[in-house]
């Protein structure tokens, strides 16, 4: 009996199994047909990017750098802006007749000396006294002349109209012909001086302009450039004319950028949407429906976020791939998750 038993079990078993496996047979392990299953393995890779628009506009050549705003140098129109005052002799200070930051005359007389053959008051008594001789024809022209020339020499003097930017001695103070006493710029006439790299001196012109990243910003233009290298630094000096009202001071180090070139019309692309491999080749991704076509190109000018672009096929509106782009495959399904004119709004003008 209970052989019978074991028997009508292990048959049933078997029954079940065998069930079991037709319905894995037709259906599969997740219940649906085998033609769903591998339609699943087919179904394409959608790829969520960001994409922006080549436009036309105007894009510009820049030299960038940092330069030094400086007192104007002297031209064929015009004298220094600013001057560095030595000891006319040997001595010491008497008397300081300005301080940091008065304006002061051309002719001023900014400090006097005591030399050991003379002091400044002796000398300038001396002077009159030689002027009254000579009016009563009782001493030479030479003498008065003399005279004039020891109270010259004991007295700093503005050689120009403008500020007095610093006093460096003090009453009491012994110096000489190598002292530097005081300097004196005149501060509506001001200049960045520039050094440029030698291999792109060859891009400078008078008359092109600056931009200097001050606050407010300021325009200057490009007033002289040396023929010599610095062979200290392989630059090449030159400066720049700044505006009366700039609001930069003598000694500030700014920021520039030396406009060298100016192309209208240019097809540009934002800068992010065009990809550069290790052999330089350089190509950006078109989109055409929900899908994105490589497209090879020819690099141009550079400014702020666009990049001037040359190659076939491609004209200003079309839809580019921006965030996403690099390492995209050709003709990739993708999904678009901004607006192109998101990325348009600061292009330059």
């Amino acid at each position: 009996m209970k052989l019978n038993h074991i028997l009508i079990g292990g048959i049933m078993l078997l029954c079940a199994a065998a069930g079991i496996f037709a319905i894995f047979k037709v259906h599969g392990p997740s219940g649906g047909d085998n033609d769903d299953a591998s339609a699943g393995k087919n179904v394409p890779t959608i790829i969520s990017v960001q994409v922006g628009t080549l436009t036309n506009i105007t894009l510009h050549g820049y030299i960038n750098g940092y330069g030094t705003v400086v007192a104007a140098p002297a031209t064929a129109n015009q004298p220094a802006a600013g001057a560095t005052l030595a000891a006319p002799t040997a001595g010491i200070v008497a008397k300081i007749n300005v301080v940091a930051g008065q304006q002061v005359h051309k002719g001023d007389v900014l400090m006097v000396l005591n030399s050991s053959t003379a002091t400044f008051n002796y000398a300038k008594a001396e002077l009159e006294r030689q002027k009254k001789l000579f009016a009563q024809q009782n001493t030479s022209l030479k003498n008065v002349e003399d005279a004039a020339a020891q109270l010259a020499s004991l007295q700093v003097v503005a050689p120009l109209s403008g500020t007095v930017t610093s006093v460096n001695v003090r009453p009491g103070q012994a110096v000489d012909t190598t002292t530097t006493v005081a300097e004196v710029i005149n501060l509506d006439r001001l200049a960045l001086s520039l050094k440029i790299p030698s291999a792109q001196a060859g891009e400078l012109q008078m008359g092109q302009e600056a931009k200097i990243a001050s606050q407010p910003p300021v325009t200057a233009e490009l007033s002289y450039v040396s023929s010599i290298v610095d062979p200290t630094d392989g630059t090449v000096p030159a400066w720049a004319l700044l505006p009366s009202d700039s609001g930069l001071r003598p000694g500030e180090f700014v920021q520039f950028k030396l406009v060298t070139e100016t192309r209208t019309n240019c097809l540009a692309a934002p800068a992010e949407s065009v990809v550069t491999d290790d052999s330089g080749e350089s190509s950006i991704w078109i989109v055409n429906g929900d899908q994105a076509t490589v497209t090879n190109v020819e690099v141009g000018l550079r400014e702020d976020d666009r990049v001037e672009i040359l190659g076939s096929g491609i004209k200003a509106g079309d839809t580019v791939v921006t965030v996403g782009a690099y390492g995209l495959p050709d003709k990739t399904q993708i999904k678009i998750v901004n607006s192109a004119d998101e990325t348009t709004t600061n292009s330059p003008q």
